[in-house]
């Protein structure tokens, strides 16, 4: 999994709403379909999308086609943010912050 991909992936409203449906529980691709508003061929276009960046999985049962979250895919982006919160506050806290830092290098 690359971060690239990741949030090619998530540059989408719609591919956001997919993630936060599947998120919750699986769904069919019908499903999805209906619940986002979406014609067949477009969903697919941002399921491949997804299934590319190894953001979901896609689980055929029968005829039917089951797309799941990749749970590990979240937990890279959230071990990406998380370097960063050390910055996140008032300019004030990022300052002081970015003192430290440039101490810490010297």
């Amino acid at each position: 999994m690359k971060l690239d991909s990741i949030f090619e992936a998530l540059s989408n409203k719609n591919r956001r709403d997919i993630i936060y449906s599947v998120g919750l529980q699986p769904y069919s691709l019908s499903q999805l379909s209906e619940m986002q508003n979406l014609s067949f061929p477009a969903l697919y276009k941002h399921i491949k999308i997804l299934e590319k960046s190894k953001m979901i999985f896609v689980k055929k049962d029968g005829r039917t086609r089951y797309v799941t979250l990749n749970r590990e895919s979240l937990l890279l982006l959230q071990d990406w943010l998380s370097k960063y919160h050390a910055y996140w506050g008032s300019n004030k806290e990022t300052l002081k912050n970015y003192k430290k830092f440039l101490k810490s290098k010297s």
